[in-house]
């Protein structure tokens, strides 16, 4: 990378951190608004729900802003009333106007902290006199963030597809983005694919590919401010895991299972116990790379935001520790969110390469 590319992507860098901070600070001192009372009644910030509120999925699209000074889309909302045997399908905004008023909208309500389901759609179910979850079709941030952001990387790939289509052998190399996606591609092909599936390897090498990109692109997109956060959703990863548990065990050969059941090489009393251990293998490996994606990018989210609040608990102890805090804060969330586009990278990486080592033990070249 050159000396060029190295400042843009400096700028580029605190831009989003910089974004991040203000996206995220009108919330805080809303909070922090909040709390100034009368000191019998004030209470401290409570940063863990205002994290988790940030990085979970939600009926809206929340942009920055607290209460009436929100900036934020409401989403369409499609249920399927298990008490009631109907559907439902409104817009989220006329159920926030009720809880506004503590009422319900067509007998749903958003559950509360605390409860269970907390912000998740509930109904009261007359039989048990419990609140209970209806089926849940809603159109949420995250399930929408999924198309916007399929729809990007397909047009993306489209795009180098079709330079690539109409280019001439006397052409130059390409440049700019059809450069730089040429490089992942040949990268991830032959340094992941190649080098860790034996065989087949056209067979899952559009697999793999699509994971790494779609992963990397959702990493980057997440760290807009006011974006979704779908990498660090547990179902967006068990769904990736469970792609790759498929890959892994529908396509597996003979050998593949005969070691699983059967291997060689060890005595016969051990090989039922090690059957049981490698079968339940099967379903640890996927877990791990579900656990170990969402984890990382939830845990980078839940720290960058911790560190901007230190600005706004702070200022509620006094201006002298909030004048030093502040600037430590600002500095440290900036270089996290730098540090966040090399994780972006790692994490995609280390979720291909896995999944292709899984897939690579599962094609193993026959002994002779």
């Amino acid at each position: 990378m050159n000396n060029k590319n190295k400042v843009w992507m400096s700028i580029l860098s605190i831009v989003l951190a910089v974004g991040m901070l203000f996206s995220h600070a009108p919330l805080l001192a809303q909070e922090e608004e909040n709390h100034a009372v009368p000191q019998e009644e004030t209470s401290k910030i409570d940063m863990t729900t205002l994290i988790l509120d940030h990085i979970s999925d939600s009926y809206e699209w929340h942009f920055c802003g607290e209460g009436e000074n929100a900036v934020a889309i409401p989403l369409p909302v499609l249920l399927y009333s298990k008490v009631r045997g109907e559907w439902f399908f409104f817009n989220f905004k006329h159920l926030e106007e009720a809880e506004h008023h503590h009422e319900t909208y067509e007998g749903f309500k958003l559950a509360e902290h605390g409860e269970a389901n907390a912000g998740k759609i509930v109904e009261l179910n007359p039989l048990t006199n419990e609140w209970e979850r209806p089926l849940d079709l809603s159109l949420t941030k995250n399930a929408i963030g999924l198309f916007i952001n399929s729809i990007i990387l397909i047009s993306i790939i489209l795009y180098c597809a079709n330079w690539y289509k109409k280019k001439k052998p006397e052409d130059a190399a390409p440049n700019g983005l059809i450069g730089l996606i040429e490089m992942l591609v040949s990268m991830v092909y032959n340094d992941i694919i190649k080098a860790n599936i034996p065989q087949h390897v056209q067979r899952y090498s559009g697999y793999l590919l699509c994971a790494f990109f779609f992963i990397f692109l959702t990493n980057l997109i997440g760290l807009i401010p006011g974006s979704a956060n779908l990498t660090g959703n547990i179902a967006i990863t068990c769904v990736l895991a469970c792609c790759t548990f498929l890959f892994t065990n529908i396509g597996g050969n003979k050998e593949y299972w005969k070691e699983i059941f059967w291997a060689d090489g060890m005595p016969t009393w051990l090989k039922p116990i090690m059957a049981v251990i490698e079968f339940f293998g099967l379903f640890t490996k996927p877990v791990a790379l579900m656990i170990r994606l969402f984890a990382n990018i939830m845990a980078g989210h839940a720290a960058l935001l911790a560190l901007i609040g230190v600005i706004f608990i702070t200022a509620q102890i006094g201006a002298v520790i909030n004048g030093i805090m502040t600037p430590l804060s600002v500095f440290f969330a900036i270089f996290l969110d730098c540090l966040e586009l090399l994780v972006a990278f790692i994490q995609a990486y280390v979720f291909t390469m896995l999944s292709a080592v899984f897939i690579g033990l599962s094609v193993p070249k026959h002994h002779h």
